[in-house]
C-alpha cells in the first residue's frame, strides 16, 4: 500500500524514457516563489545537453550555468564571451584537454572503465565501475594531473578531471556582477560544489553525498541530516527563508 505519509513527488527529468530525477511536490512550489522573488541560477556540472533534460517548475531562470562554470547560459543560450574568457584562462594555464584524455585512455583499465567523456569541450570524465576501481590509480592520477594545472574529483561512478580555472563560483561571481546581486545563498553536496558554497554568504549541504562523506564544514555552511527529496524541500525553505530579507 503507499504511505500516506511519504511526499508526493514531481518528475523534473526524463532520461532514455524514464523518470530520472524528482522534486517534492511542497519543494515545487518553493522553487517557483524562489524564482520569482530572487535571482535563482540553476548551477550544475552537467553539460548543456544534460541540463536541458531538467524542466523545472516555475518561469525560465534568466541565468544558468552548466558544465561546472564553463557555460552561463543567458535566456536558454550560451554566452560566448563567458566561454571564450574561461577557455582562453584554461588554455594559458593548464595542459591540453587532448594530453588529459590521452592520458586517460593509456592508464585506465577496460575491467573498470565503461565510458570516457568530455563535457562540453571543458573537461573529462569517465564512468567506471567503482566497485573495480582502484584507489591507488586515482590517487597517481590525482598527483598527475596536479601538476599540469587539473583536478580529479571521484564521485559516485564518474571520476571528472577538470581545469582549476573552471569553477562555478567565478560563474556564479559573474552572473552577481551582471545582476547586481549583493549576497550569495548556495546549496550543493558534490566535491565540485565545494568552491562556490565557499565563496557563499550563506550556504547549504545535505545529509548524502561527497561532501557529507567527507563530513566537510564550513563556518557559514549548514550541514542538513535529510537526504535525498527530503533534504531538497528543506534546502529550499532554507533558502526561501534566508532570501526573504533582501531578496538576496
Amino acid at each position: 500500500m503507499p504511505d500516506a505519509e511519504a511526499p508526493r513527488l514531481l518528475c523534473v527529468e526524463v532520461y532514455e524514457g524514464k523518470p530520472l530525477s524528482y522534486l517534492t511536490e511542497t519543494a515545487a512550489a518553493l522553487l517557483v516563489e524562489l524564482a520569482r522573488t530572487t535571482h535563482f541560477v540553476p548551477t550544475t556540472t552537467r553539460t548543456l545537453a544534460q541540463y536541458r533534460r531538467i524542466h523545472l517548475p516555475g518561469p525560465d531562470a534568466r541565468y544558468a550555468i552548466c558544465a561546472n562554470g564553463g557555460q552561463i547560459l543567458v535566456d536558454g543560450r550560451p554566452d560566448p564571451q563567458w566561454q571564450r574568457y574561461v577557455l582562453g584562462r584554461v588554455t594559458a594555464e593548464c595542459a591540453p584537454l587532448d594530453e588529459i584524455r590521452a592520458h586517460l585512455r593509456d592508464t585506465a583499465d577496460p575491467a573498470w572503465l565503461l565510458k570516457e567523456r568530455v563535457a562540453d569541450e571543458f573537461f573529462a570524465y569517465l564512468v567506471v565501475e567503482r566497485a573495480l576501481l582502484p584507489t591507488q590509480w586515482v590517487k597517481e592520477l590525482a598527483a598527475w594531473a596536479e601538476d599540469r594545472g587539473w583536478t580529479v574529483s571521484l564521485q559516485g561512478r564518474k571520476i571528472y578531471v577538470v581545469p582549476k580555472p573552471l569553477t562555478k563560483s567565478a560563474a556564479v561571481r559573474e552572473v552577481a556582477r551582471r545582476t547586481g546581486a549583493t549576497r550569495i545563498l548556495a546549496a550543493g553536496d558534490s566535491l565540485l560544489d565545494a568552491d562556490l558554497l565557499l565563496a557563499a554568504d550563506l550556504a547549504w549541504r545535505p545529509g548524502h553525498g561527497e561532501l557529507a562523506d567527507e563530513n566537510w564544514q564550513a563556518p557559514h555552511l549548514t550541514a542538513l541530516p535529510q537526504r535525498g527529496v527530503v533534504a531538497g524541500e528543506q534546502i529550499l525553505t532554507s533558502l526561501t527563508r534566508a532570501a526573504a530579507p533582501d531578496r538576496a
